[in-house]
């Protein structure tokens, strides 16, 4: 029976004792789940309501970005170029996010059940990598919204526990919240310029 992500997440952490963990060493440990789990922990930044050291969401969308496209391509084998794995963070701050992530991740996973196997299919999938593609990129965008990272970052999280568990529901569930966010934030954006835009215009006027 396969472990939860939470758990696993967990293990991951506890066996590396090293002061930095690398993105290598974080893809080859969790290999064995495939792009699922990756996206997971590579999400984990982006998705939580605390503080995080500037340009943190950044750094952990571009590997979001590189394994979404190659969802799309109907890849199965995770890949990240050299310049990409190398780059490594501190395991003291990781694994504050994986903890502080946790109940997140195990809200979701009581709920996972095979379900709409259409959904987590190549083609399903192949959908599923172009949905947090767009969301990747709304989050490596250096938007002047505080937690603006948030709600995208938990449809890419949801999404990604979806297919860990085969479970469409969950599937569709992820792609609703995260376009639900970044449609929040174009709106945000949009409103926002107007307003700037009008008050200037008073003044020009």
């Amino acid at each position: 029976m396969n472990r939860p992500a939470s758990e696993l997440l967990h293990l991951m952490m506890h066996h590396m004792k090293t002061d930095t963990i690398s993105l290598r060493q974080i893809k080859e440990a969790l290999h064995e789940r495939g792009f699922g789990l990756l996206m997971v922990l590579f999400v984990i930044p982006c998705c939580l309501p605390i503080p995080v050291p500037p340009g943190v969401p950044f750094i952990f969308s571009i590997p979001l970005l590189f394994l979404s496209l190659q969802m799309i391509a109907g890849r199965s084998d995770p890949w990240l170029p050299e310049w990409l794995a190398k780059k490594s963070f501190k395991r003291s701050s990781l694994a504050y996010m994986v903890e502080k992530a946790a109940p997140i991740l195990q809200r979701i996973e009581v709920l996972l059940r095979p379900r709409w196997s259409f959904a987590s299919k190549p083609r399903g999938e192949r959908i599923v990598g172009l949905v947090i593609f767009l969301l990747a990129f709304v989050i490596a965008l250096p938007l002047p919204i505080p937690f603006s990272n948030f709600i995208p970052g938990i449809g890419i999280l949801v999404m990604s526990l979806g297919l860990l568990g085969k479970d469409g529901v969950i599937i569709v569930l992820g792609m609703l919240i995260g376009s639900f966010g970044a449609s929040l934030l174009l709106g945000v954006l949009l409103f926002g310029v107007k307003v700037i835009d009008g008050f200037i215009s008073k003044f020009i006027a």
